[in-house]
């Protein structure tokens, strides 16, 4: 288990009279500087600084069940909420509040995931509460919408749809994770903006490989040869790779207590983990460190735990999160009152 790690402070005395010792010792090992009150949280390279309260909703209103983050291409944080006056937030790099927007999806916000496609980026959500998949823009202009009512090809796979997450593959075709109905994926083919087109479902209820039990989050996994869809599949703890045509692969069961969603950065996969941590896979999805593990099982996905139970360094609910290109994570966590946590990269 990952425990937040204390620095102690080093005065400037202190490093000189090192530096002067050490002249010809360029090989030493970069100095990680720390107030004592800043948690440090994993390893080596996978190294971070708890940065607290980074972002704040604006005055007089509060976040409300932060679901997710995404980063776009001008660095600034858009945080998506369920239970604020509106459900996306963006902030510029340093944490400043710029606008928000999308009080229309006010209590269903749940996925959220942004893509580039050409030089546009679009966000994809998916509304629990509403039974949508929306495409928007980033200042909310909707581009169309999926609505609930199943289409006939979906007759024989379900009857109950509360979809959780979406993931774009690089022709466009989406895949909508349906974690709070049936636990199936259905596939969509979209060709440029216009509506998409139904094109299958696979998976099902169930713990035999290939069936899911709230695929929860869902996401192109582009680290192979060929990209795969890699789903979390939560209340079975584990992680399910896929065909882009829906055929089962393998699968993932270890270091996991109940996988949310991902995100990937130089080969790494990141995976909030709503059990109280933060999880860093390899290439080989073998454990690089778990983040902000927390030691009470308590306080673990415990959706109303009382602001004065909260430890820095130790994550409560983390359901989404992403890296910046600088390789900080943001985590996005499933608490009564919202919280959204950097964690800066300060490992070589």
């Amino acid at each position: 288990m990952d425990s937040p790690v204390k620095k102690p402070l080093t005065s400037r005395r202190g490093m000189l009279k090192s530096l002067a010792a050490g002249a010809i010792a360029a090989t030493l090992a970069p100095t990680i500087l720390s107030d004592e009150k800043t948690p440090v949280l994993g390893t080596g390279a996978h190294t971070y600084e708890w940065v607290r309260e980074w972002a704040k909703p604006p005055e007089g209103t509060e976040f409300g069940d932060t679901h997710g983050v995404q980063v776009d291409s001008q660095g600034r944080v858009l945080v998506h909420t369920n239970r604020s006056k509106d459900s996306v937030y963006i902030y510029d790099a340093a944490g400043k509040f710029i606008k928000s927007w999308g009080s229309e999806f006010r209590g269903g916000a749940h996925g959220f995931q942004l893509v580039k496609e050409g030089n546009a980026e679009f966000l994809y959500l998916a509304t629990t509460g509403q039974k949508l998949v929306v495409k928007t823009t980033l200042d909310g202009e909707i581009v169309w919408k999926i609505e609930f009512g199943l289409p006939k090809e979906w007759a024989m796979y379900s009857t109950n749809y509360s979809p959780t997450n979406v993931a774009v593959a690089d022709n466009g075709d989406i895949y909508i994770a349906d974690g709070y109905g049936s636990s199936f994926v259905h596939q969509y083919s979209q060709k440029g903006n216009a509506k998409p087109e139904y094109v299958r479902s696979w998976g099902g209820g169930g713990n035999q490989p290939g069936k899911m039990s709230c695929p929860h989050g869902i996401f192109i996994d582009r680290r192979g040869k060929e990209p795969q869809i890699v789903v979390a599949d939560r209340s079975n703890v584990r992680l399910q790779y896929f065909t882009m045509e829906g055929k089962f692969i393998s699968m993932v069961k270890e270091e996991l207590r109940h996988p949310c969603h991902f995100d990937e950065y130089k080969g790494d996969l990141l995976i909030p983990d709503l059990h109280g941590r933060v999880t860093l896979f390899d290439k080989d999805n073998k454990l690089i460190t778990h983040l902000g593990d927390n030691p009470d099982p308590k306080k673990r996905s415990n959706n109303g735990l009382a602001k004065d139970q909260w430890v820095d360094g130790q994550f409560i609910a983390p359901h989404g999160a992403c890296f910046d290109k600088d390789g900080n994570i943001f985590v996005a966590e499933w608490v009564k009152t919202g919280r959204v946590t950097k964690l800066k990269r300060v490992g070589a």
